[in-house]
């Protein structure tokens, strides 16, 4: 499964050393899409405790978490409490050797522990921090708690997923956290561009949960205050109805989602399902004719669907150039050729557990999966602060005291 024990020295980010303190998972998956690439990721945990992430998942066999095992791969694992005189000396010299901190505390935290902004741009200028939080780390609601799901209700994600005669919806997946996560690897990475390109020294990523998808959803906003049209829930048909959609059952049970975006590309839906003749009326010849008669479209394509298995329906579909897919579940995904051909699902020798691969695709510097997150709090404790100049009777010392944790050996 690798050596641990070494820096990283392969990938396009292998140049990079980040001190993540992040917990859960906003923080980590920025981390981690960082540590795909090289990045000498360092992610501190408290001694004794550890990541909530490590208990948050279903365990694999060997009694680890899931989600830690894919949230904390690549990265070396230091265990740390920084809060103390002697920790925030250990972090100093972290931070005096990297370009990169994460952290997603409640705004406050790290000024009330001496630990602002400006504190740590005084031990390395060049320091790029992430700072991830609910709210912000400005506003009137920047105080206060914040989980991903808080983001989704804020952002008008929950808002328009749904029926519109039912409750709103979250998404099966923590959307908010995983987007920021996403979100701060990027800012990091301007932030870093900036300081290389000298347009700027190190600065802060400022980043609320609820920011990301506000930003990636972003046609809510517009149609409101352009076209002064609310958006609401549409259940399974496209914003607003301006183009087919939808998900269908087929006769064998098995789902089926279609779409179109465009008059021409509705009309190849409507081709497949009900010949041409249908297809080539003159309500179909713009987005607004599909909007006026959405209804009557729907309940076509879901007859259509319903008369085939799913596999059956998809290949008239294809054959007419429209876009149609299977709903897959888990399983359909780890038996996909497609996906296996993109080399999609990756794992590591002598554990079953496999993960989503590194994304996107390089083809000159390509992302890869090292390790997965291991069990030991404070695995790479030693190597690290032997790197960073400490003798073995100082690592010993930080160890009794309480100040740093490894495994016992």
């Amino acid at each position: 499964m690798g050596d641990y024990r070494v820096k990283i020295t392969d990938g396009p980010l292998s140049d990079l050393r980040v001190i993540e303190m992040g917990h859960v998972i906003a923080a980590p998956m920025c981390g981690a899409l960082l540590s795909d690439f090289g990045a000498d990721v360092i992610k501190i945990e408290r001694p004794g405790q550890g990541d909530m992430l490590r208990v948050l998942s279903a365990r694999a066999k060997d009694g680890v978490g899931v989600w830690w095992k894919t949230l904390a791969r690549n990265k070396r694992l230091v265990a740390l409490d920084w809060k103390t005189e002697d920790g925030r000396e250990v972090l100093r010299r972290l931070v005096e050797n990297a370009q990169v901190l994460i952290e997603n505390f409640r705004p406050g935290v790290l000024e009330r522990a001496g630990l602002a902004p400006e504190v740590l741009h005084g031990w390395n200028p060049d320091l790029v921090i992430v700072r991830i939080s609910g709210y912000g780390q400005t506003g009137p609601r920047s105080s206060w708690p914040g989980f991903g799901r808080a983001g989704e209700a804020m952002s008008g994600l929950a808002h328009i997923t749904g029926f519109a005669d039912n409750a709103p919806m979250h998404p099966g997946f923590p959307a908010a956290d995983s987007t920021t996560g996403l979100m701060a690897a990027y800012g990091a990475m301007m932030a870093l561009h900036a300081v290389q390109n000298g347009s700027a020294r190190g600065q802060v990523v400022d980043l609320a949960i609820f920011e990301p998808l506000l930003r990636l959803i972003d046609y809510h906003v517009p149609t409101r205050t352009g076209a002064g049209l609310p958006v609401d829930r549409n259940g399974l048909q496209a914003p607003n109805s301006y183009a087919p959609a939808g998900v269908f059952r087929a006769r064998d049970g098995k789902w089926v989602t279609i779409s179109a975006g465009s008059a021409a590309t509705g009309r190849r839906l409507l081709e497949a399902a009900g010949g041409k003749e249908w297809a080539e009326q003159p309500q179909f010849q713009s987005l607004d004719g599909f909007a006026e008669h959405m209804d009557e479209i729907v309940d076509r394509l879901g007859a259509f669907v319903a008369q085939h298995d799913a596999q059956k329906a998809i290949d008239i579909f294809q054959a007419h150039d429209a876009v149609a897919a299977m709903v897959y579940d888990v399983d359909d995904i780890l038996a996909d050729p497609q996906i296996a051909a993109r080399g999609d699902i990756v794992g590591v020798e002598g554990d079953d557990t496999k993960v989503v691969g590194p994304v996107p695709k390089l083809d000159k510097t390509p992302g890869r999966l090292r390790w997965l997150g291991r069990r030991e709090l404070g695995a790479d404790s030693r190597a690290v602060l032997e790197e960073l100049g400490y003798d073995a009777g100082k690592i010993d010392k930080l160890t009794e005291n309480g100040t740093v944790a490894e495994p016992k050996r």
